[in-house]
């Protein structure tokens, strides 16, 4: 049975689900405002979609049965989230023609909706235990939504690349191996998990992390 949300927790709980609405209007927006002034800039559109898609699942989300409060969960779950909104979304340097990219991009917002559609409505932004899914692309690897995230973000890259947006994604993928650590942390404390990871050893990449 989940236990109830002390008041500050279910104060961060409205916030942080409240928030998402404005700031992906924001990037959506913005993102729509470009394409409208390039229509050859498809990669802009497929992030935004992978974006909106990810968003709006963890508003709809269920609440989980436990949930990591810590402060600096909460920190790097709010910045590794909104972090598209530090993107620099004016045309870059192409490294890669634009269909090219958008077509990597596909395959990891793919990759995502896969893992999504496993996890049902186990899915949100603060790391928690919300049942334990071995099924689908997580008999491959740990973490398979973010490999579709990581997909996702190379894809934009390629076709968008500058110094801030390097330095964007760093900072992103630093904070998304601490998310998942710390979400590991938590769900090790289910015996079912701890199992689990004895049967799939990667994280996010098979064969390297």
């Amino acid at each position: 049975m989940n236990k109830a949300l002390t008041r500050a927790q279910l104060t961060t709980e409205v916030v942080v689900r409240a928030l998402t609405v404005p700031l992906l209007g924001l990037f959506v927006a913005m993102s729509i405002h470009q394409y409208v002034r390039d229509p050859s800039r498809v990669t802009l559109l497929v992030f935004a979609f992978a974006e909106v898609l990810t968003v709006v699942l963890a508003v709809l989300a269920r609440v989980p049965r436990e949930r990591d409060w810590n402060p600096l969960s909460l920190v790097v779950t709010v910045c590794a989230t909104f972090y598209f909104l530090a993107f620099q979304i004016t045309p870059g340097i192409k490294l890669v023609p634009e269909g090219l990219a958008a077509v990597i991009q596909v395959a990891g917002v793919s990759v995502q909706i896969y893992a999504k559609w496993s996890l049902g409505r186990s899915f949100g932004l603060l790391p928690a235990n919300r049942g334990v899914i071995v099924a689908g692309p997580y008999r491959v690897v740990r973490h398979p939504l973010y490999l579709g995230y990581l997909v996702t973000d190379i894809g934009f890259l390629v076709a968008n690349f500058g110094v801030r947006n390097v330095v964007v994604l760093v900072v992103q993928w630093t904070l998304q191996i601490v998310r998942i650590v710390r979400e590991e942390q938590l769900l090790s404390n289910d015996a079912t998990y701890r199992e689990y990871m004895s049967r799939v050893r990667y994280r996010l990449v098979h064969g390297v992390f």
